[in-house]
C-alpha cells in the first residue's frame, strides 16, 4: 500500500500543473486511487440509496412538519418528482428507495425496496427506540441491500434519509458519542423558528437525562436512531467491506456514519464527505472526523442530494488522473531545481 502511495503522488505530481494546482481534487484522486489500489481508478455505476422511516420522537413537537411528510415523500420519490430524483437522473446514478419503517402500508412498486422493520420507532423520550433485534435486523437489512447493489457493478454508492425527526435523532447520537453538549448539536432541522428551537433542545434534554451517558455506537443508535438511520449505518459498513467508495450526505448521514466509524474505524478511509449542511451541528462533526467537505453550497435538504450535485467533481478527479498529459508526455519543462 505504501508503493502505491508514493506512485499516485508521482504521478499527479508529474502533470501538467503547478504542484498542488488542482487542491482537493488532487486529494481525491489520491484517495480514490488508494481505496482501488491502483494508478488508474475507476468509477462504475454509482448507485443511491435512500432509506425512509418515521420517528416516535416526531409526535413530541420537535419538528415544523407532521409525520405524515415522510410517507407522503416518499411517494414523491417514486413519482420521480424530488430534488434527489433530478440529481440522480442528471448524474446517472441507479436509485433505489428503501422503505425501512415508515408508518404506511405501500403498495408494491419495482422502485420501492420493502425492508420495513416496524411502523416507526418509538419515542425515545419514554423508552429506547429500538430493541437490541431490531438494530441488528436494520444492520443486515442494510448490508443485504449493499451486497447486491456491489453485485450489479457498482463500485461508489452514496446514502440518502427521509424521515421527519431525524435531525433530532443525529443531534442525540452526535452529541451521546462525542460528548457535546445538545445546543452545539440541535440545528433548525426543517426549518423550526426560534421559540420551536428552544423547545427541541428543551425536550431532547429531557430525553438525554432520561437515558443517562451511553458511550456504546450501537446502543447509541438503538436508543435515538430511526430505522432508515439504523439500516444505512449497516449498508456503510457493507459497503467498506466491497471495498466501494461511501458517499456521505449531509447531518443525517454523517451521523449515521459516525456510528459506523466508531464501529470499525477503518470505514473512514473509503468515505467522501461530499457537502457541508447548513445544519448548524455539521461543521462541528466533520471537525471532530477531521475531514473536509467537497462543496458548501448552504444545503440541507438530506435526501442523498449532497451525493448528487458532489459528484461530478469527483469524477473530474478520477478524469484528469487518468487523461491528464503528464510534464514528460506532452513535452513541457518541469519546474527547474
Amino acid at each position: 500500500m505504501e508503493n502505491i502511495e508514493k506512485q499516485l503522488q508521482q504521478k499527479i505530481d508529474l502533470k501538467t500543473k503547478p504542484l498542488g494546482a488542482l487542491g482537493m481534487l488532487e486529494k481525491l484522486a489520491f484517495q480514490i486511487g488508494k481505496i482501488q489500489n491502483t494508478l488508474t481508478p475507476k468509477l462504475s455505476k454509482p448507485s443511491l440509496v435512500v432509506f425512509a422511516g418515521d420517528h416516535g420522537i416526531a409526535k413530541s413537537g420537535v419538528s415544523a412538519y407532521p409525520q405524515e411528510v415522510t410517507f407522503q415523500m416518499v411517494l414523491n420519490f417514486l413519482n420521480g418528482g424530488a430534488a434527489v430524483n433530478v440529481f440522480s437522473q442528471q448524474n446517472h446514478f441507479d436509485l433505489k428507495i428503501v422503505d425501512a419503517g415508515v408508518n404506511f402500508d405501500f403498495e408494491v412498486n419495482d422502485q420501492l425496496k420493502n425492508a420495513k422493520v416496524g411502523k416507526g420507532t418509538k419515542n425515545f423520550l419514554e423508552e429506547k427506540a429500538m430493541s437490541k433485534e431490531e438494530f441488528e435486523a436494520c444492520l443486515q437489512n442494510g448490508k443485504a441491500i449493499v451486497k447486491e447493489m456491489a453485485q450489479k457493478g457498482s463500485n461508489v454508492i452514496g446514502f440518502g434519509e427521509m424521515g421527519i425527526g431525524n435531525t433530532s435523532s443525529s443531534a442525540m447520537i452526535m452529541s451521546s458519542l462525542i460528548d457535546l453538549p445538545l445546543e452545539k448539536c440541535v440545528g433548525r432541522g426543517t426549518g423550526v423558528d426560534d421559540e420551536q428551537l428552544k423547545n427541541k433542545i428543551d425536550i431532547l434534554q429531557k430525553a438525554k437525562d432520561f437515558h443517562g451517558s451511553i458511550n456504546s455506537a450501537e446502543e447509541v443508535m438503538a436508543t435515538f436512531g430511526g430505522f432508515e438511520m439504523a439500516q444505512m449505518c449497516g449498508a456503510m459498513l457493507e459497503a467498506y467491506e466491497q471495498n466501494m467508495i461511501i458517499l456521505v450526505d449531509g447531518f443525517i448521514a454523517s451521523n449515521t456514519f459516525l456510528v459506523a466509524y466508531k464501529m470499525n474505524p477503518a470505514i473512514i478511509q473509503n468515505a467522501i464527505f461530499c457537502h457541508l449542511s447548513n445544519e448548524s451541528g455539521h461543521k462541528v462533526l466533520l471537525d471532530e472526523l477531521n475531514v473536509s467537505p467537497i462543496l458548501n453550497l448552504g444545503m440541507r435538504l438530506g435526501e442523498g442530494t449532497g451525493c448528487t450535485v458532489a459528484y461530478p467533481i469527483i469524477e473530474s478527479a478520477v478524469n484528469f488522473l487518468n487523461e491528464m498529459a503528464s510534464f514528460e508526455s506532452a513535452g513541457v519543462s518541469d519546474k527547474e531545481n
